[in-house]
């Protein structure tokens, strides 16, 4: 679960390494976000030559959490760290790569462009 002022890791190749969540979309009284919501932050740091900027406000897919996702089947997924790929307005990856494990919840959210670029779905 992210909650507002969750510093996040990007996991895509735009260039920039973590985002401070401050907005979860969908309703005005949204708490929490789970793995396929969308999200509102600024980024904290960055790479050299990025595409992205420090302070620069982006929009982001929660693709990895913490906090332990439950399957239809009973099983339990659960990731190391919080994670999202940056999104275009249209809902389109930003970046061209996506690195690290995608779960295949996003397929049912809709993101069936971030689960083609992602290199492993489990």
């Amino acid at each position: 679960m992210i909650l507002e002022q969750t510093i996040l890791d990007v996991a895509d190749n735009t260039g920039a390494k973590t985002v401070k969540c401050f907005k979860i979309l969908g309703s005005s009284f949204r708490r929490y976000a789970r793995v396929g919501d969308v999200v509102v932050g600024s980024v904290q740091k960055t790479i050299p030559g990025g595409e992205v900027k420090h302070g620069e406000v982006v929009r982001g897919v929660v693709v990895r959490t913490r906090s332990a996702i439950r399957r239809a089947d009973g099983s339990y997924v659960r990731f190391d760290r919080n994670a999202i790929v940056l999104i275009q307005p249209d809902g389109n990856p930003r970046g061209t790569r996506i690195f690290g494990a995608i779960p295949r919840e996003l397929r049912q959210k809709k993101f069936m462009r971030i689960v083609s670029l992602a290199a492993e779905v489990v």
